[in-house]
C-alpha cells in the first residue's frame, strides 16, 4: 500500500475502492440469505464460533452459508441459491458432489456394516486398483492424508533409523506437527499461529525453499534426514510449481544420501490419471493421497516400493510389545474401501482427467485474458484441474515469494463478489477446481462473474446484483 486511504493500493486495486465494494458485496449477501443467518445464530449454542470445525470462519462471508445439498458440480444453500462450486470441498470433492458410482457403493455397504476392524471383499480389490493407478506395489489405508503423512514419516524414521524429516518453506500436509515450521530470515522457526504447541518443531525438522536445489543438498549432507516430504507443486501458499529439472533433481539427492522421498499427492491428484507423480515419471519411496482419493468418504491411502515395506515389516517385527502409533480404529473401514473402490474404477478414469483438464484449460485462458483486460499485475496458474490466479505478475519460486502475494483483504472481497454471483471459490488463496461434472455453463458463469467483479474492483462502471 501507499500514500492516503484515496490513493493506497492494493494488488493493482485502490483499497478505497476495494472497500466499498466489498461493503456493498456484504450488503448483498445479508439481504439474500434470511435463513442461513437465522441458523448462524440458532448455531452460536454449541459450537465454537458458532461453526463445527473452527476453519469455517475463514470464509470471507458475514456469517456462514449453510447448505442445504450438494450434487455434481453444484451446492444449493438453505435460502434456495444454486452456486457452481469450483472450491469442492477444497478438493474432498473433486470428482463431485454424490458422484452417482460412489453414493452406490456407499449405500451398499451402509447395509452391511459400516466397520469391523476387518478386511472386507472389497479390500483385494482396492489394492489392485492402487498399484495399477499409481504405480507403487504396497499400500496401506487411512482416515485423512495428515493420517496417511503422519504414519509414513513414522516408517521413514523406523526404516532409516534417522530421527528428522524435511521440508520445503510454505508446503501444507495436514496436521503434522514437523511440518509446521518455516523460514524466517533464513532460519527455521515453527511457524506462527499454532495454538498449543509446547516442542521446538525444529528439532525434528529441517525446512529449506522449494526449487532450492543447493540448500537441499546442504542440507541432506549432515546425515539425519530420514524423509524429504514434499508436494510435486506447492499448492497451499498459492501455486509454486517445479523449476525445469527440479524434481530429477530431488530424487537423485534424497537417493545418494540415503534419505526416503514422500510425495503428498493430497491436492496434485489433479494433475491428472495416476496424479502428479505418474504423469511425470516420478519415482517416490513413499506416497500419500486422502481428500477426494474416495470421492469425499474420508478416506486416504499410503503406498511404498517393495524396499520400504520389508523395511517397515522387519521394524513391526522387532518393535517391542507396545502401540505402534501407526493406524486408527475406524482407518480402513468398510465403507472407505467401498467407496474407494468405486472412485478408483469407475470415476478416477483417464476419460474423466481428459475431460477435467481441457476444461481447466478453457478456464485458465479466460481468466488470464481477463486478468490482462483490465489491467491488472497477476498472472493464473495451473495444474492439471487446478487453477489459481496469483497476485504477481510472473511465476512463484519458493514459499518466501508465495508468502508476499497473500492479500487477505483483497481475496475476501473478490470471493464475496463471486459468491453473490452464484460462483464458489475455495476460501484460502484464489483457487479453483475443475470436476468430471463441470459444465460449459459452469465454466462460462465463473468467468463471468470473474470478469464482471475485477471491473467493479478497477472501478469500471458495472455492477453486481444478488442472484
Amino acid at each position: 500500500m501507499r500514500g492516503d486511504n484515496k490513493k493506497a493500493v492494493l494488488g493493482g486495486v485502490r483499497l478505497a475502492t476495494l472497500r466499498a465494494f466489498r461493503s456493498e458485496q456484504e450488503a448483498i449477501y445479508r439481504a439474500a440469505r434470511p435463513v442461513s443467518a437465522k441458523l448462524a445464530d440458532d448455531a452460536r449454542d454449541g459450537w465454537v464460533n458458532g461453526v463445527p470445525m473452527q476453519w469455517m470462519t475463514d470464509w470471507p462471508m458475514p456469517y456462514p452459508l449453510f447448505i442445504e445439498h450438494g450434487a455434481g458440480s453444484r451446492l444449493v444453500d438453505v435460502d434456495g441459491h444454486e452456486y457452481a462450486d469450483f472450491c469442492l470441498g477444497d478438493t474432498g470433492a473433486m470428482f463431485g458432489h454424490a458422484s452417482p458410482p460412489v453414493v452406490a457403493a456407499a449405500s451398499a455397504q451402509a447395509t452391511r456394516g459400516f466397520t469391523h476392524m476387518l478386511p472386507t471383499c472389497d479390500a483385494a480389490v482396492v489394492g489392485k486398483l492402487l498399484r495399477e493407478t499409481f504405480g507403487l506395489p504396497v499400500w496401506q489405508v487411512a482416515l485423512t492424508a495428515s493420517d496417511a503423512n503422519r504414519f509414513a514419516l513414522r516408517v521413514a524414521r523406523a526404516v532409516t533409523g534417522r530421527p528428522k524429516i524435511l521440508v520445503f518453506n510454505g508446503c501444507y500436509h495436514g496436521t503434522v506437527d514437523e511440518c509446521f515450521v518455516c523460514l524466517v530470515d533464513g532460519g527455521a522457526r515453527n511457524r506462527p499461529g499454532m495454538l498449543g504447541q509446547f516442542v521446538d518443531l525444529t528439532s525434528q525438522a529441517a525446512v529449506v525453499e522449494f526449487n532450492d536445489l543447493p540448500a537441499l543438498e546442504a542440507a541432506l549432507a549432515i546425515g539425519d534426514i530420514a524423509c524429504v516430504i514434499t508436494e510435486p507443486v506447492l499448492t497451499n501458499s498459492s501455486m509454486v510449481l517445479p523449476d525445469p529439472g527440479f524434481h530429477d533433481e530431488l530424487r537423485r539427492l534424497t537417493r545418494a544420501a540415503g534419505t526416503l522421498l514422500l510425495i503428498d499427492e493430497t491436492h496434485c491428484i489433479s494433475s491428472g490419471y495416476g496424479g502428479y507423480t505418474r504423469v511425470h515419471g516420478l519415482e517416490p519411496d513413499l506416497w500419500v493421497c486422502g481428500k477426494a482419493i474416495a470421492g469425499g468418504v474420508p478416506t486416504a491411502v499410503w503406498g511404498m516400493t517393495e524396499a520400504v515395506a520389508h523395511g517397515y515389516e522387519q521394524a513391526l517385527r522387532d518393535r517391542p510389545p507396545g502401540h505402534s502409533a501407526i493406524g486408527t480404529t475406524l482407518a480402513a473401514n468398510a465403507l472407505s474401501l467401498a467407496a474407494l473402490r468405486a472412485n478408483l474404477d469407475q470415476v478416477m478414469t483417464p476419460a474423466n482427467y481428459a475431460s477435467m483438464e481441457a476444461r481447466a484449460e478453457r478456464l485458465a485462458t479466460a481468466l488470464n485474458r481477463d486478468v490482462a483486460a483490465v489491467g491488472l499485475p497477476w498472472h493464473v496458474a495451473r495444474v492439471g484441474a487446478r487453477i489459481e490466479f496469483i497476485f504477481s505478475p510472473v511465476p512463484l519460486r519458493n514459499g518466501t515469494e508465495a508468502a508476499a502475494t497473500h492479500l487477505p483483504e483483497l481475496e475476501q472481497a473478490i470471493h464475496l463478489g463471486l459468491l453473490n454471483q452464484g460462483v464458489l471459490i475455495a476460501p484460502f488463496h484464489n483457487m479453483m477446481l475443475v470436476s468430471p461434472a463441470t459444465s460449459d455453463a459452469d465454466a462460462d458463469r465463473l468467468v463471468a462473474a470473474t470478469a464482471e467483479t475485477l471491473r467493479r474492483l478497477m472501478g469500471i462502471d458495472r455492477r453486481v446484483s444478488a442472484q
